[in-house]
C-alpha cells in the first residue's frame, strides 16, 4: 500500500525516518536499478548488469545477491558497502512533476510515501528543522532524488546510443561456489568490450563528447566484481 502525498514543511513539520537498512525496509532484494548518474560509484561495489524491462527497454541493475531476496551486503541493518544504489538511498521519498497550479511548467516535486516502513512514529532523523528549513537528513535525500532524476532522463538516451553501435551483448554468468553449488545467471546483458575496442575513431569521439564512453567502461569494469560477491556468498555459506 502506497500512501504518497507531496512533502512540505507545514504537514510534515514533525515528520521523522528511521535510517539504516535491512529486511523491514525492503532491502533483502538481490538486484537493485542502478542510473547512469551514478556508475562511476556503483562500478566500485557491484557487478553492473543491462537486462531488458517489461517494455522491452534495457536498464541497468547492480547485482547484490545470488539467490531471490537475497542482499549479500546486507549484515542486519547495515549495508556493508562504500555506496547504496539511490533507489535504496531513497527510501520513503520519490520525485516527480508537479502541476504547480498557477499556470506554469510542471517542476520535479519530492513526494513521500506516509505508509513507508521508514516512516516513524516519533522516532528517527527529523525531515525538517524546527523553523521549517530542510534537515540534513533531507539534504541528503534531495542529493539522492536529484541523481535519480538525472539518471531516468540520461538512460533512455544512452541505451539507444549502445544499441545503434551494436555494443549490448548476452553475457554468461557461471558461478561456482566452495561447497559445490553453482549458478547460472542468464538474461543479462552487457557491453562487448571488443566492439567497442573497434570503434571508429569518430563513433569514439562522440561517446566521449557525450559521457558514454566513461559508462561503457564502467559496465565492464564492474564486472570484476563478481568475484567479490562469490567471496561473500562463500563467507555467508561457511558460517550458515
Amino acid at each position: 500500500m502506497i500512501n504518497r502525498v507531496l512533502l512540505n514543511n507545514v504537514d510534515h513539520a514533525d515528520l521523522r525516518v528511521i535510517p539504516g537498512y535491512g529486511p523491514r525496509f525492503g532491502d533483502n532484494i538481490n538486484l537493485a536499478l542502478v542510473l547512469p548518474t551514478e556508475f562511476e560509484e556503483v562500478q566500485r561495489e557491484y557487478p553492473i548488469l543491462l537486462r531488458k524491462d517489461q517494455n522491452g527497454d534495457y536498464q541497468a541493475v547492480a547485482l547484490l545477491g545470488l539467490d531471490r531476496d537475497e542482499n549479500l551486503f546486507l549484515d542486519g541493518e547495515t549495508w556493508r558497502a562504500r555506496y547504496v544504489p539511490a533507489v535504496q538511498q531513497r527510501g520513503a521519498f520519490s520525485i516527480a512533476l508537479q502541476d504547480p497550479g498557477d499556470g506554469s511548467e510542471p517542476a520535479p516535486m519530492i513526494h513521500v510515501d506516509l505508509d513507508h516502513p521508514r516512516i516513524g512514529s516519533g522516532e528517527g532523523q527529523p525531515v525538517f528543522l524546527p523553523a521549517g528549513g530542510n534537515a540534513p537528513y533531507l539534504q541528503q535525500v534531495m542529493r539522492v532524488l536529484g541523481t535519480i532524476y538525472d539518471g531516468l532522463d540520461v538512460a533512455p538516451q544512452m541505451y539507444a546510443a549502445f544499441a545503434a553501435l551494436d555494443l549490448i551483448a548476452p553475457v554468461e554468468i557461471n558461478i561456482a561456489l566452495d561447497g559445490g553449488a553453482s549458478y547460472d545467471l542468464p538474461d543479462f546483458h552487457t557491453i562487448d568490450a571488443d566492439r567497442l575496442a573497434a570503434l571508429s575513431g569518430i563513433d569514439l569521439e562522440r561517446m566521449h563528447r557525450a559521457g558514454l564512453l566513461r559508462a561503457a567502461q564502467w559496465i565492464i569494469s564492474s564486472l570484476g566484481n563478481i568475484q567479490h560477491l562469490v567471496e561473500l556468498k562463500n563467507r555467508r555459506l561457511a558460517t550458515a
